[in-house]
């Protein structure tokens, strides 16, 4: 039996923990989410679990306390909502009341790490009240030996306890019942009021957000991948729809990570040890990777599925269409982490900027000055159809500055001018690749450029044969259009010529840079040239 004191647990306030269960086994989770009747099992093996009234993440209800070590530092507004010491003080008591509650419950603890770079790594300790969050963190997280466990002192706790509410949020000032808080000083953060287990994963992505800028490291939310003999590494950055994991997770190069990753002086390193892919109308045949990490050990999250068969619909988004899997990086046959290597590469030399462009204007690729990628790095463009039946409501333009808009715990600028330098240092070229539609609309019924289209498209990015193309120069936003591609029908290549109606091209590519103008106000360097690489209507 655990005591808790053998973890150091009552420097946090946990005391009277009397089940305590440590790094457990997967087996040994997935028993107890079935005891529990939390989970159940479903295709080869793999669990399913509802995360509850929340099937993502709750910005709103995000907070850090201010305090001396971090008030200076910090981005403070909509993403990071200020909170007094006294608010944080009121509720972490009642989290630590409710872990101190004798009852026959368990309390599930995760000790791992975040980032494969062993100088630039933290541990990180997860405490949960329910076996199947205690299942994500082990997939999400780098998993330590026995040995790595025998002295392991955290650097950073998040405690989840997702059955305990703030009554009083009105009178706090808070948003909601629900809370995330993060106190950077104490190294510690609570989770009440929702089940969405990646409130966690998110969780230390923001931690690192903070801690690593400061020390000169490029925290990132993108994938990479390398190719087969370990070079050649490439980064992908993309918003959610835009096909960051699916198309990192090629079977000809191995994966380095599918969403976060850090840019050091090293090279880039992962910070998790797992996936958590999107599984909404996930196609074998299309993205087999994910589709066969589904299996014993991996977690579903809100699919729709046969109640006696099990059998799994993935074209079903009724629950929510943010349907996801998490599971082990080495269940991706094709990674990096299955070679039995770190998820860690030299420099990249390629970067990938991913946008699904429902309004049809951007071209499918294209090249950019280095201005150009930091103007896109800071808009952190993608569109999406605003609902759920394609040709009656109209794109809706969405930008997340850093493509990781709501985890960054420093202001933008910091970020870009991280990226700014390293590809300057690196010499690291920059593309734009739009997974969306091209000649026309998402409200036309158009259908989106295929999966396959897009990734002969990145494998002649990777391959370095896009660069013996003749370019022509955009209209509207200045970027490099290859004329030929190896494997592309060249009409596609240039929305202007593959609109039928160009009286509405026209209108709807001034609306568009106009949209980028507006948003890139909020974010200007203070750099006229990065400005002047921004689209323009002439």
């Amino acid at each position: 039996m655990i005591h808790p004191t053998d973890l150091g647990l009552e420097k946090i306030g946990l005391t009277h923990i009397e089940r305590i269960e440590r790094n457990l086994p997967v087996e040994s989770l997935i028993e107890d989410t079935i005891l529990h009747k939390s989970g159940k099992i479903g295709m080869r093996g793999a669990v399913m679990v509802d995360t509850g009234r929340y099937t993502g993440r709750s910005p709103k209800d995000k907070y850090f306390v201010k305090e001396i070590t971090s008030q200076d530092h910090l981005w403070w507004g909509d993403v990071n909502h200020e909170i007094g010491e006294d608010v944080f003080d009121e509720l972490y008591e009642k989290v630590i009341n409710r872990y101190n509650k004798a009852d026959d419950s368990n309390t599930y603890i995760f000790d791992g790490f975040a980032g494969a770079d062993p100088e630039y790594s933290i541990n990180v300790r997860m405490i949960a009240k329910m076996a199947w969050q205690a299942h994500f963190v082990h997939n999400m997280f780098i998993r330590p030996t026995k040995e790595e466990l025998v002295d392991f002192e955290p650097d950073f706790t998040i405690i989840n306890a997702s059955d305990v509410f703030n009554d009083h949020f009105e009178k706090h000032g808070m948003n909601s019942e629900t809370f995330i808080i993060f106190h950077m000083e104490k190294k510690i953060a609570i989770i009440g009021g929702t089940e969405y287990g990646g409130e966690m994963k998110k969780g230390i992505f923001s931690v690192l957000n903070y801690m690593l800028p400061l020390k000169g490291v490029l925290a990132m939310h993108c994938s990479a991948n390398v190719d087969e003999d370990g070079k050649n590494p490439a980064i992908f950055f993309g918003l959610s729809g835009t096909g960051k994991t699916t198309l990192s997770t090629d079977s000809t190069r191995p994966l380095i990570g599918d969403d976060e990753h850090g840019w050091s002086d090293n090279g880039i390193f992962n910070f998790e040890g797992g996936c958590y892919a999107k599984v909404i109308d996930l196609n074998p045949k299309y993205e087999p990777d994910i589709y066969n990490a589904i299996k014993h050990g991996a977690l579903l999250e809100n699919v729709v599925y046969d109640e006696k068969t099990r059998k799994v619909d993935f074209s079903d988004g009724s629950k929510t269409e943010n349907t996801r899997v998490s599971y082990p990086l080495d269940y991706i046959e094709n990674s990096v982490y299955a070679q039995g290597k770190r998820s860690m590469s030299g420099h990249p030399e390629k970067i990938i900027f991913l946008t699904c462009d429902a309004y049809g204007v951007l071209p499918p690729v294209s090249k950019l000055t280095p201005e150009q990628a930091m103007y896109h790095f800071i808009s952190g463009y993608t569109a999406k159809v605003a609902g759920t039946e394609r040709g009656i409501t109209e794109p809706v333009a969405v930008f997340s500055p850093c493509f990781g808009g709501p985890f960054l715990t420093l202001h933008p600028l910091e970020y870009a001018k991280l990226l700014k330098d390293k590809m300057e240092k690196h010499n690291v070229p920059a593309y734009l690749v739009n997974t969306g539609w091209v000649g026309a609309s998402a409200s036309s019924g158009a259908d989106r450029i295929s999966l396959p289209l897009t990734r002969t498209i990145i494998h002649r990015i990777l391959d370095g044969s896009i660069e013996s193309s003749q370019f022509i120069e955009d209209e509207y936003f200045h970027v490099k259009i290859p004329l030929t591609l190896e494997g592309i029908d060249s009409a596609i290549l240039n929305p202007k010529k593959s609109w039928v109606d160009k009286n509405k091209y026209e209108k709807t590519a001034k609306m568009l840079v106009e949209k980028f103008q507006n948003n890139y106000q909020n974010y200007d360097l203070g750099d006229p040239a990065i400005l002047a690489a921004g689209p323009s209507i002439s």
